[in-house]
């Protein structure tokens, strides 16, 4: 689906002061540049900004840096910031690519990927944010405790994700589940995205998949 072009988007994303400009000059000095040393949780490819602010408002002794590739999309988060600040919310408007540019290693200690792009074409499966190349990536700079938690509600891309992390000689699955929202263990605190309140409510079953490291 092509994205509508927002008049005026790129220049209210790079002038907010919600959004980190540069956010490379950063790497290895987030603490810092933060002004506490916190957790810090990313959520990659976060849309409007809706998960990733709720969870801050919960959890206000985290860093919450929530990371969009387009301005059009991140704007409505800006808004929705301006609207409701809240101290411990960042955004980058960054290709997921270059996180490893972005972070040093052991700098996060959560990603979140919710309801990400399935790119449907075998030929596109590197792009999947859960295929071996993006594992590999975060492993650079998620810390040893760390983990990836993935929600969606595409029962190809969850088998699909499912296999790059059983396949890993550095990731496991510790948990997953296809219908998130009868499972009682991992459906507890269970922040939703605007996705998954449009997709449940039509009766689609919502996986998820928590992974750590091996060892």
């Amino acid at each position: 689906m092509r994205l509508r072009n927002i008049p005026g988007a790129d220049e209210i994303v790079s002038n907010s002061e919600y959004c980190i400009q540069d956010p490379a000059a950063h790497r290895g000095n987030w603490s810092e540049m933060l002004g506490n040393a916190n957790p810090i949780h990313i959520e990659v490819g976060m849309g409007k900004g809706r998960f990733i602010m709720d969870l801050a408002a919960l959890h206000p002794d985290i860093n919450y840096i929530g990371i969009e590739r387009y301005t059009s999309v991140l704007l409505r988060a800006v808004q929705k910031m301006q609207e409701n600040p809240l101290p411990n919310v960042h955004f980058l408007c960054v290709d997921a690519a270059t996180l490893p540019e972005i972070f040093g290693e052991g700098e996060v200690n959560r990603i979140y990927l919710n309801f990400s792009d399935p790119w449907p074409k075998d030929r596109h499966a590197r792009r999947r944010l859960t295929s071996a190349e993006f594992l590999a990536r975060y492993d650079q700079f998620l810390a040893g405790d760390g983990r990836i938690e993935f929600k969606t509600d595409n029962q190809d891309l969850f088998t699909f994700s499912l296999g790059e992390v059983e396949a890993s000689e550095i990731w496991k699955v510790d948990a997953s589940t296809r219908d998130l929202h009868n499972n009682p263990v991992l459906n507890e605190g269970n922040v939703m995205t605007e996705y998954e309140e449009k997709f449940s409510s039509k009766g689609n079953p919502i996986c998820k998949m928590i992974a750590f490291r091996k060892g």
